[in-house]
């Protein structure tokens, strides 16, 4: 049979559209041809169920990838369905060579049944990315048929012929271009295999034609009929010389004569053909769960749990989502979601199938019914999508909602590891956020964990509605100790995302007022025994010029009080909407914005206790000698209990202090 023919019409042909349109990665022609190759071998499988054909015993069906660095040459071999010289006309000369017009047209936004993404035709010319010439010989199944040998060069025309090819299947052979011999490389050959094909169905297996043979010695019982002996190893029996109790000797076989083979080195597949996400749930163990982990995300820190995905309705969806531990102090929150397609890598984090927040996670999400275009790398019908993405934000919260209810105990040991990507889902997702409304913990004082309904319950009679909380234990050590003393319950939020997420939370609940423990003085803190009203009014006004005077800070806010500590002289007190406001400025000023378009004061208020001595010595010596420094150091005692002080404060209060120390020695 002879057969030759041009490849283009009105002097276009595919080859451009392939290399600057349709495909972006070039290394992606290895995913296309081996994908190609897993579907000629399910076809077969198929005809077999059916009763239209009998695959030998002795059948084991594979994907052999071979390359050759020194003749520049990459084959890929599958034993699958075979093609015809009237199919390999069809799929090959006349449905990608119809021109670049018609095929624009044809398959670009293609998503219905139709749709060519896994039939041979297309796939295969994203062979031209990377190679001059490409040639195809192949044996179809069918009784009777011949094999023949299809070859095209530079993308201009093409030769039929028939092939000596005498196993049913196809091989491929590429001869690469210039700039493409770096995938004759065994080593990038492999990293391309194990970053697209490391789930596909069937086995692949790479060999290197250039390599020096590779043998194993092996024992006569793991002997294979299909191993081919390249030499036998004999070790003669080994003995020793030992004497009896009546003082003759004897010569002792201490091990026996062996025969060891030594044979071709076994190939070993690369991939997986049966990855966990396709098993069901009840059949995997936790140990198999970890080593999944280990394997595709070579992370050894072992993760929190894991959601095992397994949806046939209204589409077909598979997969395991892992929440990891993740150190939030030196670590960045960025996970891995690997999408696949009928166990093909597509994509890492598609943004369209994957909700944003669970995008910090870590997992694989096998999906056969994506609508992709023909080149797998972007996704049509919009709705669709949205469909499964919705549903995979509904199994996330079904499993954390679950387990809140059935396993209280472990969500309580998870929650301070993943409550970021809770908050986080939940400021993106409205419903993902209805659904955890009723399962959002806060963690007290005390180390218990409590619901937002707990929190209202434990603060009814005194701060209805409201929820103190503390965002740095040691900073904020000296308030922790006065609600303590009082009786009063907070919870501790320390994560960046906690700020945005309650100003969520008190949209969502309309009554509820979140405040930090810093931020005002509640009644409980006030002494019932104040004195003469029209006498601590007096104190209150001098005190407050006194000290605007001393820091020279005409702006200071000060409030007097008498508290029921009177350990305590001076501290600091921020309204909350001044500080949600100065942390809104530092977040604008970090994006490189204009933080004073924002408005607003520090709002920081110099609170003195009138029941304390040194407050009151003040108050009753204004003129005193030391009064200046007094009201300096009470300041920075304030600010120092509330935070830290800046470089320039701190160094005046060392010396301040040495000063003061100096005059009690004396």
């Amino acid at each position: 049979m002879q057969k030759q023919g041009t490849l283009s019409i009105n002097s276009e042909n595919i080859f451009p559209i392939i290399k600057k349109w349709l495909y972006s990665d070039h290394d992606i022609f290895m995913r296309e041809l081996i994908s190609n190759g897993c579907d000629a071998i399910t076809k077969l499988k198929k005809l077999d169920m059916m009763g239209e054909y009998s695959i030998p015993e002795d059948n084991q069906f594979k994907i052999r990838v071979v390359v050759n660095s020194k003749d520049k040459t990459i084959k890929f071999i599958d034993n699958g369905i075979g093609m015809t010289a009237q199919e390999l006309d069809e799929y090959i000369n006349q449905i990608a060579f119809s021109g670049a017009q018609a095929f624009l047209e044809k398959y670009k936004d293609k998503t219905n049944e139709d749709q060519i993404i896994g039939h041979f035709g297309l796939g295969f010319y994203s062979a031209f990315m990377v190679a001059d010439r490409v040639a195809i010989d192949t044996l179809s199944w069918q009784d009777g048929a011949a094999a023949v040998h299809w070859e095209s060069e530079e993308g201009t025309s093409f030769e039929m012929a028939d092939s000596q090819k005498s196993e049913v299947g196809t091989e491929i052979t590429l001869y690469l271009n210039e700039d493409s011999y770096e995938f004759s490389n065994e080593y990038r050959a492999r990293e391309i295999i194990e970053k697209y094909c490391a789930f596909m169905p069937v086995e692949i297996y790479l060999e290197d034609e250039a390599a020096e043979p590779q043998y194993e010695t092996i024992e006569k019982d793991d002997l294979k009929e299909t191993d081919e002996i390249v030499e036998t190893v004999v070790e003669e029996a080994k003995t020793e010389e030992k004497e009896n109790e009546d003082g003759t000797k004897e010569t002792v076989e201490i091990s026996p004569r062996t025969e060891k083979y030594k044979i071709n080195k076994r190939p070993v597949p690369l991939n997986d053909t049966t990855p966990l996400w396709n098993k069901h749930p009840n059949e995997c163990t936790e140990e198999e769960y970890k080593e999944f982990y280990r394997k595709v995300f070579m992370d050894f820190k072992e993760p929190l749990f894991w959601i095992h995905l397994n949806m046939d309705y209204p589409f077909n969806l598979k997969g395991i989502l892992y929440f990891p531990k993740i150190n939030m102090e030196y670590e960045s929150i960025e996970g891995t979601i690997k999408l696949y397609n009928n166990q093909v890598f597509i994509a890492d984090n598609i943004k369209e199938v994957i909700p944003e927040f669970l995008m910090l996670l870590k997992g694989v999400i096998d999906c056969p019914d994506l609508p992709l275009n023909v080149s797998r790398s972007a996704l049509q019908n919009d709705g669709f999508v949205k469909k499964i993405s919705d549903y995979i934000s509904k199994k996330v919260a079904d499993k954390l909602s679950g387990m809140c209810k059935t396993d209280r105990e472990n969500y309580e040991k998870y929650w301070d590891d993943i409550n970021p990507f809770i908050k986080f889902g939940c400021l993106k997702d409205e419903k993902f956020a209805e659904k955890m409304n009723d399962y959002i913990l806060f963690k007290n004082l005390d180390g218990k964990y409590l619901t937002l309904k707990d929190c209202l319950e434990e603060n009814e009679k005194e701060h209805k509605n409201q929820v103190f909380y503390v965002t740095d234990e040691k900073e904020q050590g000296q308030y922790i100790h006065m609600f303590r003393e009082a009786g009063i319950d907070a919870v501790i939020l320390k994560h960046n995302i906690d700020t945005p997420f309650i100003s969520h939370l008190e949209m969502k609940n309309k009554d509820v007022k979140f405040v930090r423990i810093d931020a005002d003085l509640t009644d409980a803190f006030k002494s019932e025994e104040t004195g003469d009203e029209e006498k601590v009014k007096k104190q209150s006004e001098e005190l407050t010029a006194l000290f605007k005077k001393a820091l020279n800070n005409e702006n200071l806010s000060v409030q007097v009080e008498h508290l029921k500590n009177d350990k305590i002289a001076s501290m600091m007190t921020m309204s909350e909407e001044g500080r949600r406001m100065q942390e809104m400025m530092k977040m604008y000023s970090m994006y490189g914005m204009d933080p004073s378009m924002f408005g607003g004061k520090d709002g920081e208020n110099l609170v003195l206790n009138l029941n304390h001595p040194l407050v009151q010595y003040l108050a009753e010596h204004q003129d005193g000698g030391h009064t200046t420094t007094i009201c300096e150091q009470l300041y920075d005692l304030a600010q120092l209990g509330h935070g830290t002080l800046s470089p320039e404060q701190m160094t005046k209060f060392i010396s301040r202090s040495n000063e003061i120390m100096l005059l009690l020695a004396k």
